[in-house]
């Protein structure tokens, strides 16, 4: 792994480490073998916690042809190496390579117009169980924009899954928190290609947006469309667009990005 960023977190030290202290790393894949490691990792959360069906799978993996095109971010313990997170990423130079973006499975994003060259997917978000207190996704995102950073990518586009093994009820409660952001002729927009009638759903029931959504929403991101149908993976995608150039400055600050100049 090509390590990007480390922190210290004996509070989050999990339980077979008996207390002691421990930490995290995030990085870049650099080997097959910790692809592989990084697919499991993501055949288990998906399967799991999403209910997500592989029917062609017989090894355990969650792969396609997208994974020989993206750069992948893996966040390691340290002193256990286990693989506890990770974020997959494709540029808009090997998105052309591939044929496109994984997005245009669910999305047409004709109403991208010109932001398509500078846009960089990220998808094949996850993380272990043991570790969904806020540390890892931090880390990943600390690993996004040192990808950003480095190949002066201005636009951050991707899926947020909402599992529909409530019946959608969660799915309903995201709706009704962004509907207002989705634009009506102006602006950046996509178009599910299978859309999931989400404003059918039980509105009465209790649901919390889950913690993933509310980080990117704070983040900056706003939800350009309105969700599609995922039935592989049991799941409303809601699909998220960062202008990095409009961050707040302290999450610009945060992850080490360059000052905002100002300009659009």
């Amino acid at each position: 792994m090509l390590e990007l960023v480390r922190i210290e977190t004996g509070a989050h030290a999990a339980p077979w480490t008996s207390g002691r202290p421990t930490g995290l790393a995030v990085g870049l894949a650099r080997s097959a073998e910790e692809v592989e490691q990084i697919q499991r990792l993501r055949y288990e959360v998906f399967t799991e916690d999403m209910g997500a069906v592989f029917p062609s799978d017989q090894s355990g993996l969650d792969r396609d042809r997208f994974d020989q095109w993206c750069e992948h971010l893996m966040v390691r313990e340290l002193g256990t190496d286990r693989v506890v997170g990770t974020y997959r990423v494709l540029t808009p130079e090997k998105a052309r390579l591939a044929g496109g973006y994984y997005s245009e499975s669910e999305f047409d994003l004709s109403g991208l117009g010109a932001l398509r060259g500078q846009i960089v997917e990220f998808g094949r978000s996850c993380t272990h169980r043991d570790y969904r207190s806020g540390a890892v996704i931090m880390l990943l995102w600390s690993g996004l924009s040192e990808v950003l950073r480095r190949g002066g990518y201005r636009y951050v586009l991707g899926c947020a899954s909402v599992s529909l093994r409530d019946d959608g009820v969660t799915a309903a409660e995201v709706w009704r928190t962004v509907a207002g952001q989705v634009p009506s002729g102006e602006g950046p927009s996509v178009k599910p290609l299978h859309r999931y009638p989400v404003e059918r759903l039980c509105s009465t029931l209790p649901a919390r947006v889950p913690p993933l959504i509310k980080g990117y929403l704070k983040l900056g991101a706003r939800v350009c469309g309105e969700p599609a149908w995922d039935p592989d993976f049991n799941a409303a995608d809601f699909p998220m667009l960062l202008d990095v150039g409009s961050m707040d400055e302290r999450y610009r600050r945060h992850f080490g990005l360059p000052a905002h100049d100002g300009t659009q």
